[in-house]
């Protein structure tokens, strides 16, 4: 759980786990004095639509009362929701829910609210940036959700946060949405797709020394709140150049106008078939500066050591990886390379890449990796993560934990 804090009053943010909140009713209630009048007018040449502010003759309220349908946590419809939210004495002060639209590709903000004798307190803006960040590492290209035309203070709420108007719809809770002066309004952040980098535009070479704790901290930013709130990645890559198995003349950074910007190191490796061991090499981790994410370094990394890696005459690679990254630059689930775990498991995070056509495949037998990636006690993490900025420990969907 990440502590937030603000000259009021301080506050925790927190999952709120499915089996425990599902069903629980959020009290959405306000009055306002003002309203968005939408205006739809068709003309000869297609449609004219306008949207002003206007003030209502007497302030409006709304209570979840007049609803049939209030607003709760995790409703059926919504199969992927995820939720975060404060809790005082074990009630719901705050939520926020979101869901992926996964046809679209696009994050929905399915519920937002805020008790009101706790707002103006930093809270909602805390809890939007758990769903942009959500969007920021699943890569999603909007961020999307709806309100109404006479939730003004929300309006205003969502455009300081970066939202626009990116659509309307006149009937969704009555047909006489626009004589009520309640029409649904959708709005969105929309996250252009980042410009590629060219080769030239960043440096790949060797780590020296001066360059070991912009590395790991690159490494923290890249892998926090990842795979497990926290990460101990960058534990991984402190380590791994004292083993006696790393090897540097393999491994890269790219550095972009003098910042590390991303890396790859690898480490010998084994498969292992009754007496016989064949040496290969395994990586890990692969990571790029979240600023520089999308942008073809892991790409150009991966493609520089690999060549690398097959002129030094090692017939292949093996890692545990991000199923959704690697199958795209070569890599294959080692089931089909008749490779195991060293426990005879495979499963699709378990892939190989052969550097010789036919090597791995040929030899199969079961991996094992050097001792060092299983030697990243919490305590030396929490040591070692001291030495950059903090970064706030939060849940997010998808962790392993």
């Amino acid at each position: 759980m990440s502590i937030q804090k603000t000259e009021k009053i301080a506050y925790e943010i927190v999952p709120l786990p499915k089996e425990k909140w599902q069903g629980t009713p959020i009290p959405m209630r306000y009055t306002t004095t003002e309203y968005y009048d939408v205006a739809v007018r068709q003309t000869a040449d297609g449609f004219q639509v306008t949207l002003e502010k206007k003030p209502f003759a007497e302030p409006v309220s709304h209570t979840p009362e007049e609803y049939d349908f209030p607003d709760k946590l995790y409703q059926e419809h919504w199969e992927k929701a995820y939720a975060w939210g404060v809790v005082k004495d074990g009630e719901m002060i705050a939520c926020i829910e979101t869901c992926p639209e996964e046809w679209s590709n696009r994050l929905m903000v399915t519920e937002m609210w805020v008790h009101e004798d706790y707002r103006r307190q930093g809270i909602a803006h805390a809890l939007m940036a758990l769903a942009k960040e959500q969007v920021r590492r699943e890569r999603r290209r909007a961020l999307i959700l709806e309100t109404q035309s006479c939730n003004v203070g929300a309006i205003a709420f969502y455009l300081q946060e970066g939202f626009t108007l990116i659509g309307f719809d006149s009937c969704c809770y009555q047909n006489g949405d626009l004589e009520r002066k309640e029409v649904r309004l959708d709005l969105g952040i929309l996250y252009n797709k980042k410009p590629q980098l060219k080769r030239e535009d960043i440096e790949i070479r060797q780590e020296t020394e001066s360059d070991y704790h912009a590395t790991e901290e690159m490494t923290m930013r890249a892998f926090w709140n990842n795979h497990h709130r926290g990460c101990d990645e960058h534990l991984l890559v402190h380590k791994m150049r004292k083993s006696q198995d790393y090897m540097p003349e393999i491994s890269r950074i790219a550095v972009k106008d003098g910042k590390v910007i991303g890396c790859i190191m690898y480490c010998r490796a084994w498969l292992k078939k009754g007496e016989e061991t064949l040496e290969i090499l395994d990586f890990g981790p692969l990571c790029v500066d979240p600023d520089w994410q999308g942008m073809g370094v892991g790409e150009m990394l991966l493609a520089e050591t690999t060549a690398l890696a097959r002129e030094a005459g090692y017939p292949g690679i093996v890692i545990f990886g991000e199923p959704g990254y690697y199958p795209k630059r070569g890599f294959v689930t080692c089931d089909k390379l008749g490779i195991t775990t060293a426990y005879g498991e495979n499963y699709d995070a378990f892939m190989g890449y052969e550097l010789t056509p036919g090597a791995l495949k040929a030899f199969g037998g079961s991996f094992h990796e050097s001792k060092v990636f299983n030697d990243l006690p919490a305590e030396e993490v929490e040591e070692l993560s001291k030495q950059f900025p903090p970064l706030k420990k939060q849940y997010f969907p998808g962790q392993w934990d």
